[in-house]
């Protein structure tokens, strides 16, 4: 094997390192390894398990740094709290700009900031604070109030400015004398009803790039790879725009869905449109963004397994014998299933993860009275009529019936006004690498979507 044509894609997760070797020529992945995550200690610890793996694997001793990058969930992910003006406009735009930057929102504030708020939002200590609020030409009090309240604070999180374009020059000013690290992007609501997400999406990456990873000591594997280039989260979102909408010269398969269940978080991903597919339906809220994100931090299924029997209970569907027995085994952040009652025990942790977070990610339909009457609203995306499911994230992947699993994301008769997909072809991502396929897409986009086609599985 020719080593110049080698890929080495590196995650850093909350739960394990994990590394995809890639052959360029062949298009194809060579092989996969994974060891416990070590960002608790050193980062390197668990970088260079797998890539000891990888040179004994591989059968040759030199690795190129220059062919290594990586993405990175480790040390809580990329906590965020936004600040807008009001909750349904520019406080909820300000949040789908973090989710799509691969961040996880910890809080949201609305309106002007009081002496509590502020005693909570220093208390979060956040990664990045995202300050928006006001339509460019509008409203400038509070957004205005809010940036001098965060500049006589003990925040030292970088904060993205991202709202009302005239407030610019004076919350420059507010923050001069502050030691902060101010960044401007452009405003996430410039008006009323349209979201503008792109720049500040790309503010955040850039921070992440160039101070996150040194605060949370990701920046020492450095040492041996090129560089970490991006949130998990992110490269899972730009694989999956990639599969959909393909690239010149190969085409994408269309409009999908994407759940990624992880040890830490479940995250689902849509690539379309959503808008409503009953002529009677209305949309609600802001316009949802094409490619679009929602991470739910209280579903993972190793962290949040308390959360996630109690989900089980409610439902009916799990017995008192295989509760105590779950949370006897599980007990290790790390712990993998080694026999067939502990797959099965795992399968019921992620089945629930599935259910509850294709519920939140979808749109839904409501009854609400107008002046003529009853009329049906939608808020979120009507995603009944995509026809591709993927499923990721270890506890999918590695299942023994994983299509059993990710069933659970389809429409059920029972919640009829949860807009969740009616027909689907489920596909596992086989080598547990759509994350990888993200990062690889940053330079070779087309062989990037080859090798995805080839790795996923259609599940009966």
């Amino acid at each position: 094997m020719v080593e110049k044509d080698l890929r080495l894609l590196i995650d850093f997760g909350s739960t394990f390192t994990k590394l995809v070797v890639v052959d360029l020529s062949k298009e194809e992945i060579v092989q996969r390894y994974q060891a416990p995550s070590t960002v608790g200690k050193d980062i390197t610890l668990g970088l260079r398990q797998v890539l000891a793996q990888a040179q004994e694997g591989i059968g040759f001793k030199d690795l190129r740094k220059d062919s290594m990058v990586a993405c990175s969930s480790a040390a809580g992910g990329l906590r965020m709290i936004s600040i807008g003006l009001v909750p349904s406009l520019s406080c909820e735009a300000g949040v789908r700009a973090a989710l799509g930057a691969g961040a996880k929102v910890v809080r949201s504030f609305s309106y002007e900031l009081t002496l509590l708020d502020m005693a909570e939002i220093e208390k979060i200590s956040a990664d990045i604070i995202l300050l928006a609020g006001g339509t460019d030409g509008g409203n400038k009090k509070v957004i205005l109030h809010n940036a001098e309240r965060l500049a006589h604070s003990s925040c030292n999180a970088p904060i993205v400015v991202a709202g009302n374009k005239d407030a610019q020059d004076e919350i420059r000013t507010t923050f001069h004398s502050s030691g902060q690290l101010i960044t401007f992007a452009q405003n996430v609501m410039p008006d009323i009803g349209t979201l503008s997400v792109d720049s500040c999406r790309e503010v955040i990456r850039q921070i992440f790039i160039s101070h996150i990873t040194k605060a949370k000591g990701i920046d020492k594997a450095k040492e041996f790879i090129n560089d970490v280039i991006m949130p998990t989260p992110t490269a899972v979102l730009n694989a999956a725009k990639l599969l959909a909408g393909g690239v010149d010269g190969e085409e994408g398969l269309g409009e999908l869905l994407v759940i990624d269940v992880g040890g830490a978080t479940t995250d689902v991903y849509s690539i379309a449109k959503g808008y409503p597919t009953h002529p009677e339906v209305i949309s609600k809220g802001l316009p949802e963004p094409y490619e679009k994100r929602t991470v739910e931090a209280d579903l993972g299924v190793r962290h949040n397994i308390d959360t996630l029997l109690e989900y089980a209970r409610m439902a009916g569907n799990l017995t008192e014998e295989i509760q105590e027995g779950i949370k006897s085994r599980f007990t290790s952040l790390s712990k993998l299933p080694e026999n067939d009652l502990e797959f099965k025990m795992d399968s019921i942790l992620a089945g629930v993860a599935v259910d509850i977070a294709g519920e939140r990610h979808c749109g839904k339909i409501k009854m609400i009275a107008g002046p003529f009457g009853e009329v049906f609203v939608q808020e979120g995306k009507d995603l009944s009529e995509v026809k591709r499911i993927i499923g990721t994230g270890g506890p999918l992947v590695f299942a023994k019936e994983p299509a059993k699993i990710l069933r659970k994301i389809l429409y059920r008769n029972d919640s009829p006004y949860v807009l969740k997909p009616k027909e689907a072809q489920l596909y596992l991502d086989t080598m547990y690498s759509l994350y990888a396929m993200g990062l690889l897409a940053q330079t070779e986009p087309k062989k990037a979507l080859r090798i995805m086609k080839k790795m996923l599985s259609p599940l009966s």
